[in-house]
């Protein structure tokens, strides 16, 4: 029997400022990763082509990824639905190092963020 191929998606995700980046983020992954709420439904696994605006930057962002984090609607805590994407190897942290540019003197606050 063969495990069903895991689907793929395009996920666009704007985000405006600081804050909501700060809360999106997925320091936590090797590769990091985001939060992207989300209404459809995914599996652990899927890969996803995400199309990112950071900030004021001009041009958005192609990366692909990977679906390790779900929060299902009518999760407690009154948390968005979504899931939360890893980004690949192929992209080498810059990704990665772009958000934490943003987030220079953030990343070690105790604000909530949407996973952890």
């Amino acid at each position: 029997m063969t495990k069903p191929k895991p689907k793929q998606g395009i996920l666009s995700l704007a985000i405006k400022d600081k804050n909501a980046l700060y809360a999106a983020y997925m320091a936590f992954l090797n590769n990091g990763g985001l939060f992207i709420p989300t209404s459809r439904e995914y599996q652990l696994g899927d890969e996803v082509f995400m199309l990112l605006s950071l900030l004021d930057e001009p041009e958005r962002i192609p990366v692909a990824g990977r679906v390790v984090w779900i929060t299902p609607k009518g999760a407690e805590g009154y948390r968005s639905a979504g899931v939360g994407v890893e980004f690949s190897d192929e992209d080498q942290g810059k990704t990665r190092g772009k958000i934490e540019t943003h987030l220079a003197g953030t990343l070690q606050s105790e604000k909530p963020t949407h996973t952890m």
